[in-house]
């Protein structure tokens, strides 16, 4: 316990990002296909097991908790999740618990997320168009997410808005988006679509927008400047200067971020995945299940651990997709 997580690498592991569900009321079209079957409820980890798990990988040294789905605020019970991570944080063993989730439960649980010590929230949003929104979700109310966003920054959370980069889809909404989080005080980060899952009749190469071809597009109207800070995610930040927000890209395709990954997925099965890009993964609901011995657990990650790969194999070159997982986004962990 005293030694800390490192990697073949010799990459620290402080961040991990737990999937408490695989469910979501969304379907979006990078991320499930419209009709999911969804884990049997019996499969799932118990919040207790999530808690047992979690609170292991902070006691070996993780101090980043990010929370995720599917939609990890329809999962039943989950403030109690919340609550009992929030002792991490009173006792300075945890630096940050944070969630990723589409805000459409936020106008409800705002408040009592922001009580468990929730600071900060990433809502993803890749359209302000009621019409596309609905299209790109398939079953989302643009109007209950914007109320959530709403929400969220009345109970005091930071809120940084992730947006898909989409090519003819939400490439026209590019600056509205921009000046839409400045005018707000919200960040805004800009992801390229990731080859992942049963493609459900979407055509990922079709939807791929190139960030380089983003950022540049955005350099024609302002001023980017290039920001060295970094938030533990595979992020990269330039400060706009005339709005002076801050704008993030997050590369997996055209630009490859693992020299610097510090982070492992945990499924809400108990399925960690050393890579978001690898279909490597290391059961650990058999040893949590097989002994209430603390050793064995921590076992079990540290051999998980050591077989971390240098990185992914993401690829849209040769006008293909190469380096597709078969597993959806909402598996792993958005």
């Amino acid at each position: 316990m005293d030694t800390p997580l490192i990697d073949p690498f010799a990459r620290p592991i402080s961040y991990l990002r737990v999937s408490v569900t695989d469910r979501c009321d969304f379907r979006c079209v990078y991320c499930m296909s419209e009709n999911m079957t969804f884990l049997p409820k019996a499969e799932l980890l118990t919040l207790e097991e999530l808690d047992r798990l979690c609170s292991t990988f902070v006691n070996m040294g993780v101090r980043k908790l990010r929370v995720t789905g599917g939609e990890p605020l329809v999962r039943k019970g989950i403030m109690t999740f919340f609550r009992a991570m929030q002792r991490h944080l009173e006792t300075g063993a945890l630096d940050e618990l944070t969630l990723t989730s589409n805000g459409s439960q936020l106008g409800r649980m705002a408040d009592e997320l922001a009580d468990c010590g929730v600071r900060r929230i990433n809502i993803s949003l890749d359209t302000l168009n009621e019409e596309k929104f609905a299209r790109i979700t398939r079953w989302g109310r643009l109007g209950q997410v914007l109320d959530g966003i709403e929400a969220a920054q009345n109970a005091g959370m930071r809120v940084k808005i992730n947006a898909v980069a989409l090519k003819g889809v939400n490439e026209d909404e590019l600056f509205e988006m921009v000046e839409w989080c400045a005018a707000r005080d919200m960040d805004l980060t800009f992801i390229e679509v990731m080859p992942m899952g049963d493609m459900g009749g979407e055509d990922r190469l079709d939807q791929f927008w190139s960030l380089k071809d983003l950022r540049a597009r955005l350099a024609e109207r302002y001023t980017l400047e290039d920001l060295a800070e970094r938030t533990g995610g595979p992020a990269t930040y330039v400060r706009l200067k005339e709005t002076g927000s801050k704008i993030g890209f997050i590369t997996p395709l055209t630009h490859n971020f693992c020299e610097s990954c510090n982070r492992v997925r945990l499924t809400c099965t108990g399925e960690l995945y050393m890579c978001l890009g690898q279909e490597d993964m290391a059961d650990l609901r058999a040893p949590l299940r097989a002994s209430e011995d603390p050793r064995v657990l921590e076992n079990a990650i540290r051999a998980a651990i050591a077989r971390k790969p240098k990185g992914h194999d993401f690829d849209y070159s040769r006008q293909s997709v190469e380096g597709q997982v078969s597993r959806h986004m909402s598996h792993t962990g958005g």
